[in-house]
């Protein structure tokens, strides 16, 4: 199925599948109205084309984009640590709003994780295609970018070769995800993105405005609300912010409105 995130996130297309109406939720100072979730599953194979017998599939290019080999090497001997894989050919920047950026750093010579602010095109080039990582001869984790980000499944495996973590994404976003539409026949109109991880909700969240703006973001650790939460007004202008513990789990530390702004972008509140 198409359109997922179209527009807004440029995320693709996926293969989605309908869950139960869910009731109102609360999230903090805001109520949401939770309409159809729909949870992120399997790519269609569309995602990445299967080459034919008649056409053999072009080296070093992934997704329809061209890339170039790179490795980095860490140590010496049977516990150097390596790490192979692909960077964009052509520079570009990441799209959407997934929490973890992967980027070739051209100062530091590595391969690094930052968020998406971080990165900058002058600095390095976003990771995109198979990525290994070996110590010695052992393949201790292996799966692949999409300009940046983590997609599909990736692994890891201990010195024994057992599998020691499974994990699947869509475009740096976790398949148990849940999103929600103004429309949800059409899914065109982004309304919700709830990042789910192992059951928990765990990485950035975002609400929406039905123009496309976002209306609220924050972030969710462990399924607790960390850090600053922003509410902004229809029109993008900040409406205010709300504080939580930087660290789940401190209940000795309340959540509360740090500031506050009118729809002319005037602060009335500061705390």
């Amino acid at each position: 199925m198409k359109h997922l995130l179209a527009g807004i996130l440029s995320l693709g297309s996926v293969v989605l599948i309908a869950q139960p109406p869910a009731p109102v939720t609360k999230e903090g100072q805001f109520t949401f109205e939770t309409d159809r979730p729909f949870t992120l599953l399997e790519l269609d194979q569309n995602d990445e084309p299967i080459p034919t017998k008649k056409k053999k599939p072009k080296r070093k290019v992934y997704y329809g984009v061209k890339t170039r080999k790179k490795f980095t090497r860490k140590g010496f001997g049977d516990k150097a640590t390596v790490e192979y894989f692909y960077v964009l050919k052509k520079p570009d920047v990441p799209s959407g709003f997934a929490r973890d950026v992967y980027w070739y750093d051209f100062t530091r010579k590595e391969l690094r994780k930052t968020g998406i602010g971080a990165f900058d095109v002058k600095k390095g080039v976003l990771a995109h295609g198979p990525y290994k990582k070996m110590v010695g001869e052992d393949v201790v984790e292996e799966g692949i970018f999409y300009k940046g980000t983590r997609h599909g499944r990736w692994m890891r495996y201990n010195r024994q070769d057992l599998v020691e973590d499974k994990e699947k994404y869509y475009k740096g976003w976790p398949k148990e995800s849940l999103v929600t539409y103004y429309d949800p026949v059409e899914r065109k109109k982004l309304k919700e993105i709830t990042p789910i991880e192992y059951g928990e909700k765990e990485g950035f969240y975002y609400y929406f405005h039905e123009n496309g703006q976002i209306a609220v973001q924050g972030e969710y650790h462990w399924g607790e609300r960390v850090n600053d939460w922003i509410e902004n007004y229809l029109s993008g202008k900040r409406k205010r912010i709300i504080t939580y513990p930087k660290e789940p789990f401190e209940k000795e530390t309340r959540p509360y409105v740090r500031k506050e702004w009118d729809e002319k972008g005037k602060e009335i509140y500061s705390k």
